[in-house]
């Protein structure tokens, strides 16, 4: 893939298009995930299409078949036409990527809903390690019955292994009330990642950003150089998603963003991109949080 089609997708520059309709036919597409996420700047529908020419090609393929469900994970619905070509991969070493597809597509991926749900319990094929939580995710996104990914994600929260449940009690919001109590003891877990993600739920689950906002502030670390182990730029996303109630955040939020570089990882060429990715997170989340650049 050319650096100037990667640069065109980073920025959202429609003309990167028939380039990566043309990769996609012939093989070239980056085979990373953090060039895979740079893509994700163009209109979602478009990009869908050139993943599913992607995996359609690429077949049992490794990369091929990482890149393009990362990509298609983040066109949500968009992904819809996509639905066949991504349950194909359920029986396959894809298919915890393949999960989270489905579940961003939501309702026109029901036809996936008993096979997510043999996953769910176990029954899937390779099903294993932190499979049922995302299947029963993915199951409830489909059918909107939230029954089995309550059962399955609050086991797992209660249980100790809870970075796998953590991100799906937050997005089930108050429909799992009657898991906030151990959520709430997580924001002290030593994990960073599990903090941020309990801090989420917690806030998702009861409305109360009191507590989740110090947590996640004690993330935000100005010196960060993009090192995908540590969970700042989730940190600042959520953040701004929780809105004027984080306002404490602003200063901080501002000076990160003053910085003449931000992320001095290598990041294999796209490390530009990368700091104008984590400047767009920023920015969203001043907005979210202060309307700042309105």
């Amino acid at each position: 893939m050319t650096a100037r089609t990667l640069a065109l997708a980073g920025t959202g520059d429609l003309r990167a298009l028939p380039a990566l309709h043309s990769l996609a036919t012939h093989g070239g597409l980056p085979y990373s995930r953090p060039k895979a996420r740079v893509m994700a700047a163009l209109p979602p529908a478009e990009l869908a299409a050139v993943m599913r020419t992607q995996l359609r090609r690429d077949g049992d393929r490794y990369h091929g078949n990482t890149t393009a469900l990362e990509v298609l994970a983040l066109c949500g619905a968009d992904a819809a036409l996509a639905v066949d070509d991504v349950a194909m991969r359920l029986d396959t070493q894809y298919a915890y990527d393949a999960m989270r597809v489905l579940g961003r597509i939501g309702p026109p991926a029901a036809a996936t809903a008993d096979r997510l749900a043999a996953y769910a319990t176990g029954r899937g094929k390779g099903a294993r390690g932190c499979y049922p939580r995302r299947a029963a995710w993915a199951h409830w996104k489909v059918t909107g019955d939230p029954t089995l990914a309550l059962d399955v994600c609050g086991a797992a929260v209660r249980s100790g292994t809870a970075s796998h449940g953590l991100p799906f009690l937050a997005d089930l919001g108050p429909l799992a009330a009657a898991h906030a109590t151990p959520v709430r003891r997580l924001m002290d877990a030593p994990g960073a990642w599990t903090r941020t993600y309990a801090a989420h739920a917690y806030w998702r689950i009861t409305g109360d950003p009191e507590s989740a906002v110090p947590v996640l502030l004690a993330e935000v670390d100005p010196a960060w150089d993009g090192n995908p182990a540590l969970p700042v730029r989730e940190a600042v996303r959520i953040l701004g998603e929780i809105g004027a109630p984080a306002v404490s955040a602003a200063p901080l939020l501002r000076r990160i963003l003053a910085q003449e570089e931000r992320l001095g990882r290598p990041w294999d060429g796209v490390r530009i991109l990368a700091d104008q990715a984590y400047v767009r997170t920023l920015t969203e989340a001043l907005e979210g949080i202060d309307g700042w650049g309105k």
